[in-house]
């Protein structure tokens, strides 16, 4: 069966609090593990008042400590914010905290506003984004086995060889990834424009590493499963607000769902939206089966990542678990 996989943003529901959103991070984690998820991997992102995942890091240390089986990552570390060694320290306390269970993937964009990607970094000259790939291969030395007379080593970090992934919404994390023998994520969430083209070129120029000897991709979607199509779309609509804000440049919590989107959006906005939102699926479980069907037909994904949330955190751990009932109907998909 193909694995499922979530992503999570810690999102603050409206009405809700700060702790309250990292407690339901938390929950979902553990609702996760016990349905069978393959990973759970939280987001970085800064200056966002509907969300909770800024230190990442340091949520993921109090997840894995809520949890014991499943994987845990970043889903992802924005690296220009960080210095590398940084990053490998971070990671490399967490593998030794929890062994076996920690990898580590890495965006390139900021994940912020301007001023605040100012105040992560200093400087605003480009040179981070421009360092990217330099970046990740220190990292990775940093991760890697202990070298003789190096000057600065990663103490925790060294000789963990974390599994590295790289995260992108467009061409360029694509062809990094399948330069360096890397498995990729596309995040198809919010940006699916690129997907399939990258999903291409990814896996033809793909050059063979020990740990990846075969390209794998990951794809990520929205997923909101309820026990009737007409439940899940009432739930689907706090997604669809929260996107038509960001459309309007307005953010905030995580809003309330409403019975209609009519008369909330103009018809521009409204295709905006749904192209951003393309890959997704609501509905029921048949629903949401033949909807994952049909993606999976059409990007040959290795795993599929799963977002989706609910202002209702109840909603989405009943929509996890609806969803990890459909698994095997997925992997038939695939296996056609």
């Amino acid at each position: 069966m193909i694995d499922l996989s979530i992503l999570d943003l810690a999102p603050i529901a409206e009405g809700a609090t700060v702790p309250q959103a990292l407690a339901t991070a938390t929950e979902l984690a553990r609702h996760a593990e016990a349905l069978g998820y393959r990973r759970f991997w939280l987001a970085e992102h800064h200056n966002m008042e509907g969300l909770a995942c800024s230190a990442t890091a340091v949520l993921l240390a109090h997840v894995a400590a809520h949890t014991t089986r499943i994987t845990l990552g970043s889903g992802g570390v924005m690296l220009p914010n960080h210095a590398p060694l940084v990053v490998a320290e971070q990671f490399g306390t967490l593998a030794a905290l929890h062994p076996g269970r920690i990898e580590l993937g890495l965006g390139r964009a900021p994940g912020t506003d301007g001023p605040t990607m100012r105040a992560l970094r200093r400087s605003l000259d480009g040179a981070h984004e421009d360092r990217f790939p330099q970046d990740v291969l220190e990292l990775m030395a940093y991760l890697g086995p202990p070298q003789p007379g190096a000057a600065v080593r990663a103490i925790p970090g060294m000789g963990t060889q974390l599994p590295v992934w790289l995260l992108g919404s467009s061409l360029y994390s694509a062809q990094l990834a399948a330069h360096l023998g890397l498995p990729f994520a596309f995040a198809s969430h919010f940006a699916p424009e690129m997907l399939l083209d990258a999903l291409q070129i990814y896996r033809s120029t793909y050059r063979p590493s020990a740990r990846w000897p075969e390209p794998h991709a990951m794809v990520a979607v929205n997923v909101v499963c309820a026990d009737t199509d007409e439940e899940a779309a009432f739930h689907f609509t706090s997604l669809q607000q929260r996107f038509l804000g960001m459309r309007r440049g307005q953010r905030g919590p995580l809003p309330r769902p409403v019975p209609s989107m009519d008369g909330l959006w103009t018809p521009a906005e409204r295709e905006q939206v749904m192209r951003m939102l393309w890959a997704s699926a609501v509905g029921s479980p048949d629903t949401v089966a033949r909807q994952l069907g049909r993606l999976l037909e059409l990007t040959r994904a290795d795993e599929l990542i799963v977002a989706g949330a609910t202002h209702d955190p109840a909603a989405r751990l009943h929509s996890l678990a609806l969803l990890a009932g459909v698994r095997e109907r997925l992997g038939q998909a695939v296996a056609a």
